[in-house]
């Protein structure tokens, strides 16, 4: 008789850069034999819906789709400024919903039992439930290897003192620039290089001390993984082995599921916004490396100030860009793109709401990347070999940039406090100088060396072999 196929029920936290790295990996087990339910949360199920149409959560027989409650209103609308909303709801009505649901698959008779939980590092009140159900667990963390050492070390900070800040002029009076010489493979880290949940007066400020739980309580899990590469962070993934034993470092997850893609799995997607396609025939009509591409991910939101100074930034610098406006990038009634911006830029500026960016990242007209530092797009961005413009705006982007810049030698940092002709200047530096230069040849380099990972033989092919062995016998 032949046994039951191995039942991984994964479960990203409900944002679009956790949903993305957790499906590639749910659908690369699937690729090697394993039944997977996927979590969505019900209001991300609706907006699924709304932007891919009723066969969003097609599935297949042997890869479907639940969901559970984020115990937060309708009304709530799940933005960046609403997350420590979720970190209040989910370890508790989340959590009771998750329940439910592996009651309900394992008395399922079409499907067999969970044998295994991946769970976001930010969703790990989940072990609750595996322990309870006896189902071993392992952690997703979506953020760099050098973010997780961050956060690794917020119990230090809030140790040493560093949190909570000593009052507000903290943040304005160059303490941030003050540099941590004791956290091991940071050499030259400064305060406003690590995750920025720090920069808090408040000691129950509830991101901190949610990112420090969620860290406490990946390390009762079987094994962490991370969607990185030894040959990129080896000194900060040797730290985090001190702290983790079974580490799997399976990244990048873009380049390795396109090396396996299974044509079966094509159609299973889960963007919460509908993608303009049209912009990858705009960009087939320019010629290589001449294009900048520009967007922020699917969280950061900034002033209409901002946007304006990014818009003629870009407009004044005299080359051809694409850029990403979500439609609730800014929170402003007036409207922040002017008619004078798109009559100045109409022959050579395209926006668009959302795209595939992997496909935009790797179409040679692509010459370099306007960015938040997110990891999914820093690490996307690796895997074409474009270099960075990086305006990081919280969490661990801020370390993504600062290793962009100063390790990776990929990256050029804009200050947050944005003027146009900065971001002119650094554009044309970018697209023309001598460091740009410099720098997309860094980043073609670095994707050389991401691409002998994922092959037959590399660190992440292996590990994610040895990864799949530990799921199959767990």
């Amino acid at each position: 008789m032949e046994s039951p196929k191995v039942h991984a029920v994964c479960i990203p936290l409900p944002a679009q850069g956790h949903i993305n790295p957790m499906l590639k990996l749910a659908k690369l087990l699937h690729l090697k034999g394993f039944h997977i339910t996927f979590v969505h949360t019900e209001f991300n199920l609706h907006r699924l819906l709304n932007s891919r149409g009723p066969n969003a959560l097609k599935g297949l027989p042997d890869f479907r789709f639940e969901t559970i409650s984020d115990g937060l209103p309708s009304t709530n609308p799940r933005g960046i400024l609403n997350l420590p909303d979720l970190c209040i709801t989910m370890p508790t009505h989340g959590l009771r919903s998750f329940r439910d649901l592996i009651t309900k698959l394992n008395s399922s008779t079409d499907a067999p039992p969970v044998s295994c939980i991946i769970a976001d590092g930010v969703m790990s009140f989940t072990l609750k439930a595996a322990q309870e159900f006896g189902i071993p667990e392992m952690i997703l963390f979506t953020p760099s290897g050098c973010g997780m050492l961050g956060y690794l070390h917020f119990e230090e900070l809030k140790n040493r003192g560093y949190f909570p800040l000593k009052d507000e002029s903290c943040l304005t009076n160059g303490y941030l620039d003050t540099v941590i010489d004791w956290i091991p493979a940071m050499a030259g880290v400064r305060l406003k290089d690590l995750p920025t949940f720090i920069r808090t007066t408040d000691p129950n400020d509830t991101m901190f001390n949610c990112n420090l739980e969620s860290i406490n309580n990946s390390m009762k899990a079987k094994g962490l993984i991370l969607n990185t590469f030894d040959d990129l962070e080896q000194e900060s993934l040797d730290v985090i082995k001190t702290k983790f034993l079974h580490l799997y470092t399976i990244g990048p997850l873009s380049m390795l599921h396109q090396q396996l893609l299974d044509t079966n799995l094509e159609p299973i997607e889960a963007n919460l916004w509908k993608e303009d396609s049209k912009c990858l025939e705009w960009l087939d009509k320019k010629e290589a490396n001449s294009v900048v591409y520009v967007n922020y991910g699917s969280l950061i939101i900034m002033n209409p100030e901002q946007l304006r100074e990014f818009a003629w930034g870009l407009a004044n610098s005299n080359y051809e860009f694409l850029w990403v406006i979500r439609p609730n990038l800014v929170d402003a009634g007036e409207e922040v793109i002017s008619k004078e911006f798109k009559e100045a830029t109409r022959d050579r500026g395209l926006l668009v709401e959302w795209c595939e960016q992997e496909k935009v990242l790797g179409h040679p007209s692509v010459g370099g990347f306007l960015t938040h530092c997110g990891w999914n797009s820093t690490l996307e961005s690796i895997c074409e070999g474009v270099p960075l413009i990086c305006w990081p705006f919280f969490a661990e982007q801020q370390t993504n940039c600062h290793y962009s810049c100063s390790k990776w030698g990929i990256g050029m940092e804009i200050d947050g406090d944005v003027k146009r002709e900065k971001v002119m200047e650094i554009v044309r530096q970018l697209m023309e100088g001598e460091k740009g230069k410099e720098m997309r040849k860094r980043a073609g380099e670095w994707k050389e060396r991401a691409q002998v990972a994922v092959r037959p033989g590399g660190s992440s092919y292996n590990n994610f072999k040895r990864l799949v062995k530990e799921l199959q016998f767990a």
